[in-house]
């Protein structure tokens, strides 16, 4: 079912097999009619993941890219809404050559074009695909019919997993396994029987709900999965290993393993159990509340290249959430950031929860808190340090004041052209660009590189009109594009304070695990020290 853990299993899954010395790539199936995730609100769907070559994606790429420690190109991705479109400009084009095109098989058809395309494409080995939804969702039920269709094309070399929910309501005490007999009658009911299942489930498996399973759905007791709840998802892969996953798969793939190098995750999980220091983190953002519960998925790569980074300096992160709304509503409680050792404020759009933003840079600013604004943090950091530093009391970002006297951020002429026809998907810089760094700044220090390559998603930038005064007022621009045009990076010299530094770009996108991205290094190995010192 939806959230139960499918991207993560997926993720760790790729890693094992990638482990094991096969080529791996990795597909998601979102079952949207949106083409891309890129005007999807982070509060329904979760984050918006950028690849780097500018496809909006849903969040389990990113996952798929952590775990596997590669990039992944945009025809790994597909949506309802994409693979609809490709066949009616097919068949606008006549490449069905005046045939009925209809739903099925049509549009499963395509579906296995596109899987056949990016596992050829990436020269793959094993490409491991998520459907995503619900078993019994309409939705869906087009994806399963192409994984269907698969099995009897590629016969011995298609493999079906469900991952399943075993409830263990608090007033029974007993873990229950017929959600999980009924998800299995649904999949058989479209054609499918899983090889083997992944349950997930608040503790182990015992061996007697393994044997339920079995009998009821139709499998061996050893391709029932254990999935516990881990308190980190990089658990998984060790997690899964224990009931032997990757020799299950391989069996049934009838492949043997040409290595075996899974140490690096035994490594990394011990590591994250013995960890006995933590850091405290305050992520001051917007898109955290979904009725009344905390969607900490609209910042999901934020939220794991922070655990990157502190694992690697050896502290646990302890990361909370805070609604920059609670600023603007009880000013005097910007105070209550004292008690972190860094401050990050992440992607965002519009004009909600924006001065209490402002509040929480210039407190961090002046309190010398680390500080890592993150595009949208950058705007705003801009924006803060124009008001209360350079003067310019009327700053602000044309995204909120259209027309104010004062844009220190502003929109990009060709975005603005998009906008005024309405055409918001896909209008933004999106994906890869080079970034030059200056000599002498703390970011070349810290990428210790003299220009790096980032991943982007934003429509606004610093307005150049007024570089010269936030230089001249202490800002130092030590990041930039070739033609000195676009900002990439500010910063405030280290004399000044210990960390203070904001990105236009989504540095988030390029961390995992074994490779944490060095802003992020920096922004912990500051507050670590902070912290700790004598």
């Amino acid at each position: 079912m939806s959230g139960v853990g499918k991207g993560t299993t997926c993720s760790a899954i790729s890693a094992i097999l990638k482990a094991k010395g096969f080529r791996v790539t990795a597909i998601k199936i979102d079952p949207y009619v949106n083409v891309d995730a890129g005007t999807m609100n982070p509060t329904e769907h979760g984050e918006v993941f950028v690849l780097a070559d500018g496809m909006e994606c849903d969040q389990d790429m990113g996952n798929y890219e952590r775990f596997l420690d590669q990039e992944l190109p945009s025809a790994n991705y597909m949506t309802t809404g994409s693979v609809y479109k490709k066949v009616i400009e097919k068949e606008r084009a006549m490449k069905y050559r005046g045939k009925c095109v209809e739903v099925v098989p049509h549009i499963p058809l395509e579906v296995i074009r596109r899987i056949e395309y990016a596992t050829k494409n990436s020269n793959s080995e094993i490409c491991v695909i998520e459907i995503g939804g619900t078993v019994g969702e309409y939705q869906n039920i087009l994806f399963l019919e192409a994984a269907r269709m698969m099995r009897i094309k590629y016969p011995g070399n298609v493999l079906i997993g469900m991952v399943s929910f075993l409830p263990i309501p608090k007033k029974v005490g007993e873990m229950k396994t017929k959600p999980t007999q009924s998800a299995v009658r649904t999949l058989n009911s479209a054609g499918i029987q899983p090889d083997f299942i992944v349950a997930r489930s608040e503790r182990r498996l015992d061996q007697k709900r393994k044997e339920k399973i079995a009998t009821f759905c139709n499998i061996r007791e050893h391709d029932v999965i254990s999935a516990p709840d881990v308190d980190s998802v990089y658990h998984l892969p060790v997690n899964f290993e224990k009931d032997g996953l990757s020799q299950i798969i391989l069996d049934k793939l009838k492949l043997k393993a040409k290595k075996d190098r899974l140490k690096p995750w035994e490594k990394l999980s011990n590591k994250i159990k013995r960890l006995k220091k933590t850091i405290k983190i305050a992520i001051v953002g917007k898109y955290f509340n979904t009725g009344e519960f905390i969607l900490s998925d609209s910042y999901i790569s934020v939220i794991q290249s922070i655990k990157h980074s502190a694992y690697a300096n050896d502290v646990e992160p302890v990361l909370d959430w805070v609604d920059s709304f609670d600023f603007e509503q009880n000013p005097k409680s910007v105070a209550k950031l004292d008690q972190y050792q860094g401050v990050v404020v992440p992607g965002g759009f519009g004009e909600r929860g924006t001065e209490g933003i402002v509040k929480a840079i210039q407190y961090a600013r002046q309190k010398q808190i680390p500080y890592l604004g993150l595009c949208y943090g950058l705007q705003w950091a801009v924006v803060e340090f124009a008001r209360h530093q350079a003067g310019i009391k009327r700053a602000n970002t044309s995204e909120v004041k259209p027309h104010g006297p004062d844009s220190v951020i502003d929109i990009l002429p060709d975005q603005a052209r998009k906008l005024k026809h309405h055409d918001y998907g896909g209008s933004m810089r999106l994906g890869i660009y080079q970034a030059f760094l200056k000599p002498g700044s703390r970011a070349r220090a810290i990428y210790k590189k003299t220009s790096v390559w980032e991943r982007h998603r934003h429509r606004y930038e610093v307005n150049p009109e007024y570089i010269s005064k936030l230089q001249k007022a202490g800002l130092v621009f030590s990041g930039y594009s070739q033609d000195k045009k676009l900002m990439e990076i500010i910063e405030l010299p280290k004399e000044k304070h210990p960390f203070f530094l904001a990105v236009q770009f989504h540095p988030e996108f390029q961390s995992s695990p074994h490779q944490p991205h060095p802003l992020f290094m920096e922004f912990i190995k500051t507050g670590k020290a902070l912290k700790y010192k004598k």
